[in-house]
């Protein structure tokens, strides 16, 4: 690792920032907190993509651990096969780093040769950083390709709560708990907030330049798993050959990636993520169901999040097909 982003540079540029819930610093129209933030300015700043890059973005809790396992299995499928995948070994979260809570954490700057963790045919990186934060070299000057996942915002809210608790950020699943993160939430001055402008602003990339932002639900994910496999695996210049169609690579990699097979694995009960918090690897596994959220949250948290998300959508005129 070289030198991090110098603490002096980064204190006077931090105290220039607008502050709200004490916690949080808005930049490039997002929040952040302290520790975040200096990895994201590092990534900003020193983080040069390749063409052959891929970029997994999500919100927290959007679906992210299996967008990375199912990613890194596709590109990585004649490297390694099933009986031998890294995944089989080791966390999503650390074959798929993320660039501003791993790579690039509390301001340190990588060697690049180092980004391919896992040593596999390109770099799969991982991001829960909005659109208008990413690096220039990202959005503008490289060919690389990046996938966005979406999921429902009341079952994103219900795994959220659940992982804060198991990392014991909050003491249990009290309403008190579930009460103070919604009001930040629905302020939209969470970590990497508001979620309405990063949804719209993944959607509008998407839309923008095809080939460059491929938009995914989280729920179309579940329910047609091969097909978006595909789709993802032709998206990012991999597509699935008919022989590996009738030998069943697709199902193979479903398989493998699947939250039931993922959660046995002794690589993801112990240990951490390495990330600037340094959560549980067990954490990132829990139901990965659609609509898990009514088993939680109540009607009134439910109306005021539905309503929050009515409101934000319908605003920008996208179909952005979230119930």
């Amino acid at each position: 690792m070289e030198n991090k982003f110098e603490d002096d540079q980064f204190h006077e540029f931090y105290q220039k920032l607008p502050k709200k819930r004490q916690l949080f610093a808005q930049y490039r129209g997002s929040w952040f907190m302290e520790p975040v933030l200096r990895g994201v300015v590092a990534f900003q700043q020193h983080f040069e993509a390749q063409d052959s890059d891929i970029i997994l973005a999500t919100m927290p809790k959007a679906g992210t651990t299996w967008l990375k396992a199912l990613t890194f299995a596709i590109v990585n499928r004649h490297k390694f096969p099933i009986s031998e995948s890294p995944l089989l070994f080791q966390n999503p979260h650390l074959l798929v780093p993320f660039l501003e809570l791993h790579l690039y954490k509390e301001g340190q700057i990588p060697d690049p040769n180092s980004l391919n963790v896992a040593g596999g045919e390109r770099r799969v990186l991982g991001t829960h950083l909005p659109y208008q934060c990413l690096s220039e070299t990202v959005l503008d000057t490289s060919g690389c390709r990046i996938v966005y996942l979406c999921r429902n915002i009341l079952d994103v809210f219900t795994s959220y709560v659940h992982f804060l608790v198991k990392n014991g950020v909050y003491p249990d699943l009290s309403q008190k708990s579930w009460e103070n993160l919604l009001d930040a939430f629905c302020e939209g001055t969470n970590q990497y907030g508001p979620f309405w402008d990063h949804i719209k602003g993944y959607k509008e990339a998407s839309l923008k330049n095809p080939n460059k932002v491929l938009f995914l639900h989280y729920e179309e994910l579940k329910k047609d798993t091969k097909s978006c496999v595909k789709k993802m695996a032709e998206f990012l210049g991999c597509p699935f050959s008919t022989q590996e169609e009738e030998d069943e690579s697709v199902e193979g990699i479903i398989k493998l990636c699947s939250l039931e097979n993922l959660k046995n694995l002794e690589c993801n009960k112990h240990g951490d993520t390495g990330s600037v918090y340094s959560f549980k690897c067990s954490s990132h596994f829990r139901k990965g169901e659609i609509g898990d959220w009514a088993n939680f949250l109540t009607p009134s948290v439910a109306e005021r999040l539905e309503s929050l998300m009515k409101e934000k959508f319908e605003e920008s005129g996208l179909d952005l097909n979230i119930h």
